[in-house]
């Protein structure tokens, strides 16, 4: 089941891509920081632990919230899309 934003967007081939792609980056972000404070980036001490997977762990949490958000994330894109499209004044 996908959860649609209640705010409208715009038509997909109305949005900017530097627009899309500055939104889809802070859902991104914004999803990484809330996997890393579910425990998604803690070591499991399956590779033997240390320095080296903690460091290669929150690439690892960067890269699965870059592909929640590019595959449709929670919505938060198209919300900050309609946002900067109504500070832009793009129609």
């Amino acid at each position: 089941m996908k959860i649609t934003p209640t705010i409208p967007v715009a038509q997909k081939s109305e949005i900017p891509p530097h627009l899309k792609s500055a939104a889809v980056e802070l859902e991104a972000t914004f999803l990484a920081q809330m996997l890393k404070s579910a425990g998604l980036g803690k070591t499991s001490q399956s590779f033997g632990g240390g320095a080296g997977e903690d460091q290669f762990s929150s690439f690892l949490v960067q890269h699965q919230a870059r592909q929640l958000a590019q595959s449709g994330g929670i919505g938060l894109s198209e919300i900050l899309i309609t946002a900067m499209m109504e500070k832009s004044d793009v129609k």
